[in-house]
């Protein structure tokens, strides 16, 4: 059967869902590299960066050939609003509760829907925002009643939210990258920006850089692969082909990864309200996903 132009296009989208999915999944992972490391916050962050960038130049140079192009300003703002992203995580994570720094930072989504409405002018489909409000009740109920509000956190809360609008910012700054580059290329030119970025809070933040342990080392290492190049990879990969708001709300599988991963290496508890969350974002993923658009069928008598 030959492979038509709209079949073609709706296996490169479905191509590109999974690599989104994918890409959630290893990112969500980090929290857990996070703690399994040695190093303070600021460090670890560093080095998540640091240490992907050979793997990352291997790829872009497959991808490229011998000479890599200059980093365009999409490629650089990407950089920063990253290296940004993770900054105020970190300050999010010593500011408030896990629990809050994780509902508020998962909020990305909301912040990329709107700059689609209003900036890009995107339809708001009743799928996309029925599917944007059962993502946000899945998080809340992953999170159960860990999260709360105390005023002597607010600073902290704040970081939490500008954190949400950072990774809006760099994601929607990788989906413009992609126009021009290829994504092994656009993941290591804007990874070296973070990197930069990070080493100089790095230097101010914390009182040392290096591990102290093989295990510590270790840790690092996989945050690196699993986070940085696959997870951030994989996102660049899927971008280039998924409409901005759908992949948004992919990143709601974060929080599963997270929760599933704690729950199966560090032993922390889920129930069934956890259960319920996780399953609350993966319905609302299918109602919202893109759908096939019907062929057109002439009518009788026009060719």
């Amino acid at each position: 059967m030959p492979v038509t132009a709209q079949s073609s296009d709706q296996m490169k989208l479905a191509a590109g869902i999974l690599a989104l999915v994918a890409g959630a999944l290893a990112m969500g992972a980090s929290v857990l590299f996070v703690r399994l490391a040695d190093v303070g916050p600021f460090a670890s962050a560093f080095w998540r960066t640091a240490l992907a960038l050979p793997f990352l130049l291997v790829w872009a140079l497959a991808e490229q050939g011998r000479r890599l192009p200059m980093p365009d300003r999409a490629s650089i703002l990407a950089g920063l609003f990253f290296a940004g992203d993770l900054i105020f995580w970190h300050l999010a994570i010593l500011g408030t509760t896990v629990a809050n720094a994780a509902v508020l930072a998962t909020t990305s989504p909301i912040w990329v829907a709107l700059y689609a409405f209003l900036v890009l002018k995107e339809k708001l489909t009743w799928p996309l925002a029925s599917g944007l409000l059962l993502c946000v009740a899945g998080t809340l109920a992953l999170i159960g009643d860990s999260w709360h509000f105390a005023p002597e956190k607010l600073a902290g809360d704040a970081a939490g939210l500008v954190t949400a609008m950072f990774f809006a910012a760099y994601f929607l700054s990788v989906r413009v990258a992609r126009r021009s580059f290829g994504a092994g290329l656009v993941t290591f030119l804007s990874t070296a920006i973070t990197s930069v970025a990070l080493l100089i809070v790095a230097l101010i933040m914390e009182p040392t850089l290096m591990p102290a342990t093989l295990s510590g080392a270790a840790a690092l290492l996989a945050l690196a692969i699993v986070s940085q190049v696959a997870g951030q990879g994989l996102m660049a990969v899927g971008l280039s082909v998924v409409p901005p708001v759908f992949g948004a709300l992919v990143f709601f599988l974060e929080v599963v990864s997270a929760a599933g991963l704690g729950w199966l290496v560090l032993g922390e508890h889920l129930g069934l309200l956890q259960g319920v969350g996780a399953a609350l974002i993966i319905g609302g993923l299918l109602l919202a996903r893109p759908r096939r658009k019907a062929p057109v069928v002439p009518e009788a008598g026009l060719p």
